[in-house]
């Protein structure tokens, strides 16, 4: 009987030691994120490459639809899509027009997320600029904010953020201790400048040193910037990924003085990738003409498109009006060949099959190259430059990446294809705590 409890004791022990090594987790995001910034080592991502080769990668991570930034974070961290998430675009459709509000605000979030897990297994949470957070139940929260959200169309960020960063007086905090007083170009992207993330690293290194959170997410915006001013390759596109390769060892080097290193499994991975486009298709265009959208601020309007980078999504101002949404269709496929070329039609079964918006009568997918615009005059199709996201996630170039590294990780592990609602699984067995409610499921191989 003895030997029976000693050998279960040691069992109990080594058990405990494994929990322990994934005691944190930070997860990263490079918003605009490839795999072939780390396949490839011209990108300069000399950090995440050393991850790659000591922990675990994927080939490709399939994003919801649409491969935005808002819906997928949102995914990031529940394992479900957007129609049972709740955040199915950066921007929620208005009927009367775009007012620039943005999902910023976490009640937007309809089901458990790995923030409330952590929390309620008594665990503490940073956050700095994850999309969908203000209000969230962080310990050390620098929420995603813009001045949008007070009505102003100014882009000075820094006063919302203050305002709702929690706990009061975090915002002050961090600039004492972490970045210096900031100016307006110091928390933002401008001129070709990377000071954004490298800011937003120097802050999670402050909060993860000085409090040691259970779980730390950082969400890193300026090579997503750049890739819609340049397409998928450019000066300011590989300037922007070796900087954000320079904010991962910011990160690593705070986990080191933090004392934590070894207990702390880091992991890098997007919201979607990239395509370059050369046209704009604006379907509303069509509709405007056909008397289906007169005016819209004034309520007139029997159908419209919500747009959304690479995809458009029509809604119905009576979701029973069977007759308008036949005549969306036969209008689309009078369309001249050439640009009908430009989209394909993604039914309201296929919709619900990839979990997105459930209010959507339809939805377009663009094709390569092409990007969908809002407009409701003007020509149909337009020339574009630069790049964007918001396809459908049926091919490569749209698929964003994965790298796991440290704590609880299995060296060369390798995963081919997996999908954003996996992460937060994954995540939760590394930590112990529980996500009933998400649908992924962590990638066979990845965790010890």
């Amino acid at each position: 009987m003895k030997r029976v409890f000693l050998a279960t004791a040691l069992i109990m022990a080594t058990m405990a030691g494994w929990a322990q090594k994934a005691g944190h987790v930070v997860l990263i995001t490079i918003d605009g994120f490839r795999p072939d910034f780390y396949t490839d080592a011209s990108w300069g991502m000399v950090n995440l490459r050393m991850m790659k080769d000591s922990g675990a990668y994927a080939d490709g991570v399939n994003p919801i639809f649409p491969s935005v930034t808002y819906p997928d974070h949102t995914s990031l961290i529940t394992g479900v899509a957007p129609a049972k998430h709740g955040v199915y675009y950066n921007a929620p459709f208005e009927p009367q027009g775009a007012t620039g509000m943005w999902y910023f605000y976490y009640d937007s979030i309809k089901v458990p997320t790995l923030y409330d897990a952590v929390h309620k297994a008594g665990k503490t949470s940073a956050n700095v600029i994850w999309p969908v957070t203000v209000g969230a139940p962080v310990d050390y929260n620098i929420p995603d904010i813009w001045p949008y959200a007070a009505g102003t169309k100014e882009k000075d960020r820094r006063k919302a953020t203050a305002q709702y960063a929690t706990p009061a007086g975090l915002y002050q905090e961090v600039e004492q201790h972490a970045t210096g007083v900031m100016r307006f170009e110091d928390f933002s992207m401008e001129n070709g400048e990377l000071i954004f993330d490298e800011n937003v690293a120097r802050i999670g290194a402050y909060l993860i040193q000085q409090y040691k959170p259970t779980f730390t997410t950082l969400h890193l915006a300026c090579t997503d910037h750049y890739e819609h001013e340049e397409g998928r390759d450019g000066f300011k596109v590989r300037k922007a990924v070796a900087g954000a390769d320079r904010a991962i060892g910011t990160v690593i080097e705070a986990l080191q003085r933090a004392g934590i290193a070894d207990s702390t499994t880091i992991i890098v991975t997007g919201d979607h990738g990239f395509v370059n486009i050369s046209k704009t298709f604006c379907p509303n265009v069509i509709l405007a003409q056909h008397g289906l959208l007169t005016n819209a601020k004034e309520g007139d309007w029997k159908a419209q498109f919500h747009t959304s980078g690479g995809s458009a999504f029509l809604m119905l101002k009576d979701p029973e009006d069977v007759a308008t949404l036949h005549k969306v269709r036969e209008l689309l496929k009078a369309l001249p060949a050439e640009q009908q070329a430009l989209f394909k039609i993604i039914e309201r079964k296929q919709l619900d099959a990839i979990g997105a918006d459930p209010h959507a009568a339809l939805a377009l997918a663009a094709a390569k190259g092409v990007t969908i615009g809002g407009a409701v005059k003007g020509e149909v199709v337009k020339a574009a430059k630069g790049g964007t996201h918001g396809f459908y996630p049926d091919f490569a170039e749209i698929r964003t990446g994965f790298v796991a590294y440290g704590a609880g990780i299995n060296k060369g592990a390798h995963v081919k294809a997996m999908s954003v609602i996996d992460v937060a699984p994954l995540i939760a067995q590394l930590l112990g705590v529980s996500l009933p409610d998400a649908d992924g499921k962590a990638p066979a191989g990845v965790a010890k």
